[in-house]
């Protein structure tokens, strides 16, 4: 895996707008621009892709590891000139305070198996004879572990709001109905008028005279 592929899964699986990664890149004590983070999120085939140097992308896991765990007192945190799979593996350990267990169970979620000796093999020095190179494919699918947890929580909040916004478009709906129904009922009242609502005040004993036309005796 590249740096630009761990930056891209990092950035979707925690919705990271360019702010909020050149926020990151700067708690990592390097200054970055909107347009170089678009050229490093591009896919490798589009033209204006550019690989984001080891360097560079160290800066932002150390700025990562201050974002979750906190800025320690003393002197930052150097960023390597060379990665591997090995320290970006111990870098979102540290970010995540992710024990052995966890890592298992987070790779477990991408449906890889892997023990506690295999895992303690990747955080060995190069010269031990225990030490492993972590593979890519232990790398992506710890990130697919990472991104199965943290949208899992993302969306039960969702899901969480979005009866309440239903329940105030009900409302809201009801309301409008009710509106439209006293509109329509005070705009019947102006049109229609109610002929025995007027009456005619007659003294006592008084009959009411009705009055025809010759045509209604005898027709046309």
């Amino acid at each position: 895996m590249t740096n630009n592929d761990v930056l891209r899964r990092l950035r979707y699986t925690f919705n990271f707008n360019d702010q909020k990664v050149i926020a990151i890149f700067a708690a990592g004590d390097l200054t970055v621009t909107r347009e170089q983070i678009s050229n490093w999120l591009k896919q490798e085939d589009d033209p204006a892709y550019v690989n984001c140097p080891d360097t560079t992308f160290a800066a932002f896991l150390n700025g990562f590891i201050n974002e979750r765990r906190g800025k320690k007192e003393g002197e930052p945190a150097k960023a390597e000139k060379r990665l591997n799979n090995n320290i970006i593996l111990t870098k979102l350990k540290i970010a995540f305070n992710l024990k052995a267990e966890d890592i298992i169970e987070m790779l477990a979620l991408a449906n890889f198996r892997l023990n506690k000796p295999e895992l303690s093999a990747f955080s060995r020095k190069p010269d031990h004879k225990n030490y492993r190179e972590c593979k890519d494919q232990v790398l992506r699918n710890l990130l697919q572990g990472i991104d199965k947890k943290f949208h899992v929580q993302r969306r039960a909040k969702e899901q969480v709001k979005k009866p309440v916004i239903e329940e105030i478009k009900d409302k809201l709906e009801e309301v409008l109905e009710d509106k439209n129904y006293n509109s329509a009922k005070a705009n019947a009242s102006k049109i229609y008028v109610n002929p025995n609502k007027t009456k005619v005040e007659r003294k006592p004993g008084e009959r009411k005279v009705l009055k025809l036309k010759p045509k209604d005796i005898w027709g046309e």
